[in-house]
């Protein structure tokens, strides 16, 4: 019993995973290894990139956000640089 659950859960030790079988049906594998990839993440973090500018969750998104907070930093660094020069 507990031969089988570190065997991969009963599974026979020449069955593959389904994650490894699904891994291995995208093309590419001995020319481009795990570089094969690279267009999915980069399809992947440009729709993440549009989700986050253009989707908006009440009156805010992540863009205005993130505007917002630099705005609140160049006004901090402002602010300390004229401290700075007051204090001379």
């Amino acid at each position: 019993m507990i031969s089988e659950l570190c065997n991969g859960m009963g599974r026979n030790k020449f069955q593959k995973s389904f994650l490894t079988r699904l891994l291995d049906s995208v093309p590419g594998k001995q020319t481009f290894g795990v570089y094969r990839f690279l267009p999915f993440f980069f399809v992947f973090g440009g729709a993440l990139e549009f989700s986050m500018i253009n989707w908006t969750v009440g009156e805010t998104n992540f863009y205005k956000t993130y505007k917002k907070r630099q705005l609140e930093n160049l006004k901090e660094l402002q602010e300390s640089l004229e401290s700075e020069a007051n204090s001379k």
